[in-house]
């Protein structure tokens, strides 16, 4: 893999664009400027890695657009050591932008090849990041609870047992709905109560549960 100084260009031209659509938090925009997308997709598409738009990788899932990558870690606030929760590894470029960021991330995947895949690209790069392959729905409950959660694939719901990992205080960053996604940000205020805004439709691929049976395991 080579991160030429044509691909940091076009990464600082990236940022830029993100800054005019709104993205102001800099701890977001230089972690843009330093993970390179173009390592996350095949190399038939260096060419659009840093244009605005989502592109396929394995399983029939995307990429997300780096706005869309952008605005949720934005939303998520991320401190320094917060302890995040991905659900849907895909690529891995959201986890390692979360992991640029200062956060300590643990991101789970139900497809097996991009589990694979993506670990092996996680530990290339020595971005802290923890892949877990198995249901999004569960979560990790052995290593909760979690400063924030991240789903970053579309779901009918939110699901009550990732809101349950969530700690006091925490936020979870979710597109719910069915085929238009409404980005939503959470606040747990108690075990019982919760604070909820919306930002507005997104697209995404839908979370599924992983059907085959066994527990989520780590690699």
């Amino acid at each position: 893999m080579e991160d030429t100084f044509r691909h940091k260009g076009l990464r600082e031209r990236m940022c830029e664009e993100m800054r005019a659509k709104g993205i102001t938090d800099e701890n977001v925009l230089e972690a843009m400027r330093k993970v390179p997308r173009h390592f996350f997709m095949d190399p038939s598409l260096d060419s659009l890695a840093y244009e605005d738009r989502a592109l396929p990788i394995a399983c029939g899932q995307t990429i997300s657009h780096p706005s869309t990558v952008a605005f949720q870690s934005q939303l998520l606030e991320v401190k320094q050591n917060d302890k995040i929760l991905e659900v849907g590894t895909g690529s891995g470029y959201q986890a390692c932008i979360l992991a640029a960021m200062g956060a300590r991330v643990l991101s789970i995947e139900r497809h097996d090849e991009l589990f694979q895949r993506t670990q092996r690209l996680i530990v290339q790069l020595k971005y802290f990041v923890r892949c877990y392959h198995g249901d999004g729905y569960k979560g990790i409950p052995t290593s909760a609870p979690f400063d924030k959660i991240i789903i970053t694939c579309g779901a009918p719901m939110v699901p009550p047992d990732l809101l349950k990992q969530l700690k006091i205080g925490g936020m979870m960053v979710i597109p719910v709905g069915d085929e238009n996604y409404e980005m939503r940000r959470i606040t747990k205020l108690s075990d019982t109560e919760t604070k909820e805004e919306t930002f507005g439709n997104f697209s995404f691929v839908p979370m599924l549960e992983k059907k085959q049976g066994g527990n989520n395991k780590f690699l």
